[in-house]
């Protein structure tokens, strides 16, 4: 095994279901299958877990911590694309360990403060470039905070990666989270809180 190269993990069964699902609608913005086996790993540490993600998508995120799921854990996912959360549920619904919550990200964010996750996987704007400090907050002690998409991108709109470098910083100067920056997969941050 040369470890100079990711090797990929055999991934959960609905990965390549949803993955289909991708090239029958036409969706071009999938999640990173390595991110996805880290997520899984990440997930896989915390028994009896409460799991968050923002950002669902077309779950395929979701089908790695799925698969990392005890099953004694909890795993919400908020995303506002109805189209989306409607393919997520015929994958996933019948899982009651899965909430599916279909609606808008920072609004769910402002309701839900007082919940406390053990993993906090923000693919979304709200909960990484708005609502960050209600987010972070949510994190339990020795809980993870994971982004994704940090590196520069073609796609990226003007401005965006002045943004992208102010979250960096914001995250950097934490003084109750140990971060880690990987320039590996599209760029990866986890960030462990260390006290309240």
């Amino acid at each position: 095994m040369n470890m100079n190269q990711f090797n990929l993990p055999k991934p959960p069964q609905t990965f390549s279901a949803l993955e289909k699902k991708c090239e029958e609608i036409g969706f071009t913005m999938p999640s990173d299958s390595e991110v996805g086996a880290l997520l899984r790993t990440l997930v896989a540490s915390k028994p009896s877990g409460n799991i968050l993600e923002l950002g669902t998508g077309i779950g395929l995120s979701l089908s790695w911590m799925a698969d990392g799921l005890d099953q004694n854990s909890q795993l919400t996912s908020v995303d506002n694309d109805p189209k989306l959360i409607n393919i997520v549920n015929e994958f996933f619904g019948e899982d009651s360990r899965i909430n599916i919550i279909c609606g808008d990200g920072a609004e769910w964010i402002q309701k839900h403060q007082s919940e406390k996750f053990d993993l906090i996987f923000s693919d979304a704007w709200p909960g990484k470039y708005s609502e960050l400090d209600e987010v972070l907050a949510m994190v339990k002690t020795g809980g993870f905070y994971i982004i994704d998409d940090m590196k520069p991108h073609p796609n990226w709109p003007e401005g965006h990666a002045e943004k992208a470098a102010n979250l960096m910083q914001k995250l950097e100067s934490l003084p109750n989270f140990v971060i880690t920056q990987m320039d590996w997969s599209t760029g990866v941050v986890v960030a462990t809180k260390t006290k309240v």
